[in-house]
């Protein structure tokens, strides 16, 4: 459902405060504790953050994909890592059951899912199957009213907080491939799972990913999400609507990074002069701000062809590799603007420098990127 254009407004502008007076002083603690506060934790709960995507009947927001973006573009100009903290609930930890899901499945968990009350995770990478996502080895073996669930997944994000798993298994080991891969609602209170520890990570500190690993898992067969055998189906279309949403988390930090450069350029002497009046740091800005348009642009083609039904494989893995590309670039020029002060923590530039990287790689690589643009380029034909 796209809001109308006033109250689209009101809430973009309720973010944009909220970002600025309340995230962006926390930025730093939460990367020194590695953790998001309680309590801001509850005021993304209470702005409804935590439901954008979730139909109006189960208590979400419902919000088209266009105005999701233009969400996730504010958020994007603070650290990822409040935005981690719903953005699984938000995408693909909930969407597979927003798409595929019996009305049962929904009525049990998506009202959870919208408030928050309820952390969702996606447990597909595994440690042999990452890019080669179809090579799932996680079984599912049915045992009378359950599936039975062995295996282990790798870097899931949300998983030590999440109350529900959304896992894909081979429920059928003699297909090879994605036809024998079929996907699960697992709680995560269910006898046989443990979640490892917090991974250290380059980055994104504050958003903690772990392994996990199902010993024996029984799952009851209603607990099935679609069809079996279309596990990777249902991965596939929750990926396409996820890496819209982070390009266009991609354009907010990028956004965020050219207002702070210009900002600095403007304020920081050499020779006598402003950063900003030197043609060199103009033309980085320049660079700067013209892929992050470009961006932009790509992201909000991809989201309206989205909510006109349209099929975007193609427009959203273009975004994504175009965004997720971008913002490396950005955040790279946005150090060398800073100079020393954009190499030592006390700006926040290095820390977003660190934390933009791991956008080229999840939600599908740039190389799988790559891959699925050329395949559909050469589908469609040109």
């Amino acid at each position: 459902m796209a809001l109308d254009a006033e109250t689209r407004d009101q809430f973009i502008d309720t973010l944009r405060r909220f970002v600025t007076e309340r995230l962006r002083p926390l930025e730093a603690q939460v990367a020194e504790a590695d953790r998001v506060p309680d309590g801001v934790i509850e005021e993304m709960r209470d702005l409804g953050l935590y439901g954008l995507s979730i139909p109006e009947a189960y208590g979400g927001l419902d919000l088209s994909m266009e105005d999701e973006c233009l969400v996730i573009f504010e958020m994007g100009r603070t650290s990822p890592a409040f935005r981690s903290e719903f953005g699984t609930n938000v995408g693909i930890g909930s969407q597979g059951l927003v798409m595929f899901g019996t009305d049962e499945q929904k009525a049990r968990w998506l009202p959870g899912i919208a408030t928050g009350e309820t952390v969702t995770s996606f447990a597909l990478t595994e440690p042999e199957a990452g890019s080669d996502s179809a090579a799932v080895q996680t079984r599912a073996i049915l045992d009378g009213a359950d599936y039975v669930l062995n295996g282990s997944k790798r870097f899931i994000t949300n998983a030590g907080k999440a109350g529900l798993f959304t896992v894909m298994a081979r429920s059928n080991p003699d297909v090879k491939g994605g036809g024998g891969v079929s996907a699960f609602l697992v709680p995560s209170d269910l006898p046989g799972i443990t979640v490892g520890k917090p991974e250290k990570k380059m980055g994104q500190h504050g958003a903690q990913i772990h392994d996990i690993t199902f010993d024996n898992v029984r799952v009851p067969v209603e607990n099935r999400l679609g069809g079996e055998g279309e596990g990777f189906k249902v991965a596939m279309q929750v990926l396409d609507k996820g890496r819209l949403h982070i390009a266009a988390l991609c354009v907010g930090v990028a956004e965020r990074l050219i207002a702070d450069c210009v900002a600095y350029a403007g304020e920081r002497k050499q020779f006598g002069q402003a950063l900003s009046g030197f043609q060199l740091i103009q033309g980085m800005i320049a660079d700067m701000k013209t892929e992050a348009m470009a961006a932009r642009a790509l992201v909000l083609e991809g989201a309206r062809k989205r909510d006109a039904g349209q099929t975007i494989v193609l427009e959203a893995a273009a975004a994504k590799y175009f965004a997720s590309e971008m913002v490396g670039r950005v955040a790279d020029k946005a150090v060398q603007i800073f100079g020393g002060a954009g190499y030592v923590a006390d700006y926040g530039i290095e820390r977003l420098y660190r934390d933009v990287r791991i956008f080229r790689i999840y939600e599908g690589t740039s190389q799988v990127q790559q891959i699925v643009i050329a395949r559909e380029t050469m589908k469609r034909g040109g």
